[in-house]
């Protein structure tokens, strides 16, 4: 259990879409919140309209590739707030490139920012979370990386898919150390990102054809599983994957 009672969370990717959302569900659970991306001038803005008095949510720059962006993100999250409870690995890229299309260079830049990124998170603020004797670390993955995709690249899926296996390698190491990982796998959200990048036509035809509840996933549920795998009293709770997907897999 955490011996603190402000509770301080560290969300990458959060300037927009479901980040953005995450954030506000933290917020409205009594967090603080710390709104990450690779642009200041974005996380900030992002920042300023979750919290217009900036006491609650603050924006620091952070680039996931890079393992020392993560030590000055939780540097700056213990400077500001004092300590941090909970990291949420929510940076990806969602290109959706025909999987004979992918050049080398491509495939390696989303491998970079999807799984990369998360494993450097899960090692940086995993390492703190067991010094301080708590944590809990909630990874976003994807129905894509469970069976492939629908609309998304085959990067995009393979790298959702890893995420998926680090949480578990991750769960196991910090295991009876007060410090829980776990992934969340949504499937298509109902956010402007998916909206932009799925043409609306297979868009529509993937609700009412592919999706047996016939609606995208309501990203404002996902921010309180967010909320509900962070609790204290979520601490056997471990190493899972959360299916949010409107029963298209079922396991």
């Amino acid at each position: 259990m955490s011996k603190h009672k402000q509770k301080i969370a560290l969300v990458t990717g959060a300037t927009q879409g479901l980040g953005y959302v995450i954030c506000e569900s933290l917020l409205k659970a009594g967090y603080k919140v710390v709104v990450t991306g690779p642009n200041l001038v974005r996380a900030e803005k992002a920042a300023k309209e979750l919290d217009s008095e900036g006491k609650n949510a603050l924006a620091t720059e952070l680039n996931v590739i890079n393992k020392n962006d993560f030590k000055d993100a939780l540097d700056f999250t213990i400077e500001k707030f004092g300590h941090c409870d909970l990291l949420v690995n929510n940076a990806a890229m969602t290109p959706t490139t025909a999987v004979m299309d992918i050049t080398p260079e491509e495939f390696s830049e989303v491998l970079d920012i999807n799984a990369r990124g998360n494993f450097l998170g899960c090692q940086v603020f995993g390492q703190y979370f067991v010094d301080q004797g708590f944590g809990r670390i909630v990874n976003l993955t994807s129905l894509a990386g469970q069976m492939g995709g629908t609309a998304s690249g085959a990067h995009y899926a393979a790298s959702k898919a890893s995420i998926i296996t680090l949480t578990k390698i991750f769960a196991r190491e910090f295991a009876g150390k007060g410090v829980t990982v776990n992934a969340i796998a949504p499937g298509p959200i109902d956010v402007p990102s998916v909206r932009d990048k799925v043409p609306a036509d297979k868009l529509e035809h993937i609700i009412n054809n592919m999706i047996p509840v016939k609606a995208m996933s309501n990203p404002g549920f996902i921010g309180s599983m967010v909320v509900m795998l962070a609790a204290d009293e979520a601490d056997t709770v471990t190493g899972a994957t959360w299916d949010i997907n409107g029963g298209i897999y079922m396991r």
